[in-house]
């Protein structure tokens, strides 16, 4: 084989190899997934599928300590009209979830469903979330229990350990009258500073029984700072208060 011809074949060689090498590439590039907290698999550091670990925003739902629903309670302010209040705790140190999706079921006589709501509640760590939804049920049918449960799918746990400074009620002041009035004054000592803050309040009586509840919007709680704020209702309460717990929403 002269020089002419070995040129020649060493050319298509190395074209053959060229081609070689682009599809290897290319079909790395299609068919290789490098590693991600979203690809369906336990891989990298992760202590569940794509969950946990050093490279995943979320943790392990399973190592999670789930919600824990203190209590639920529907209250009426007036006839016809039921509203509900619960306490949401998160006994987790360093996870928070946002916009954990709950339902809310109310039940009458003989286990009728008589309305059911749903909604979004954020929990940060160690906290208790009021949960309070006005008009849950209109009719005059008695609600004999309440239920609020969690869908799981939503309860994506982020990791957080850092707890909001959460601003502090004081000089509250309840007027037990055919027209109830509870008044605080609500201090901020963060130094963030707070647009449009819903604040919940429940009434217990001496059996620590849920008597009533209410919330307000404060729209402008400035860093270090103070706003009075007030809680009302159109007919008495049921018994006779003794204590109220004023609580912001996350």
């Amino acid at each position: 084989m002269d020089w002419a011809h070995r040129r020649q074949r060493i050319i298509e060689i190395s074209i053959a190899l060229c081609c070689v090498a682009i599809v290897a590439v290319a079909g790395i590039a299609i068919f290789y997934k490098a590693p991600s907290c979203t690809d369906g698999i336990k891989n990298q550091d992760e202590t569940g599928v794509d969950c946990g670990g050093s490279s995943c925003t979320y943790l392990c739902t399973a190592s999670e300590v789930a919600p824990k629903i203190a209590f639920v309670r529907a209250v009426s302010p007036q006839p016809g009209r039921t509203d509900v209040i619960a306490y949401i705790d998160n006994a987790n140190t360093n996870a928070s979830v946002q916009g954990a999706v709950y339902m809310l079921q109310l039940y009458g006589v003989n286990q009728k469903v008589l309305a059911t709501e749903t909604g979004t509640i954020n929990m940060p760590p160690s906290s208790t979330v009021p949960l309070y939804i006005p008009n849950a049920y209109n009719g005059q049918a008695k609600v004999v229990a309440a239920f609020v449960s969690f869908d799981p799918r939503t309860l994506l746990w982020m990791k957080n350990n850092a707890r909001p400074i959460l601003p502090v009620p004081t000089n509250i002041s309840i007027q037990n009258t055919a027209t109830p009035r509870i008044t605080a004054t609500l201090t901020n000592q963060s130094s963030s500073q707070y647009y449009n803050k819903t604040v919940v309040a429940t009434v217990f009586d001496a059996q620590n029984n849920v008597i009533a509840a209410s919330q307000t919007v404060v729209p402008v709680l400035s860093a270090q700072g103070s706003s009075n704020i007030v809680f009302t209702w159109n007919q008495p309460f049921t018994a006779r208060p003794v204590r109220v717990e004023i609580l912001p929403t996350f």
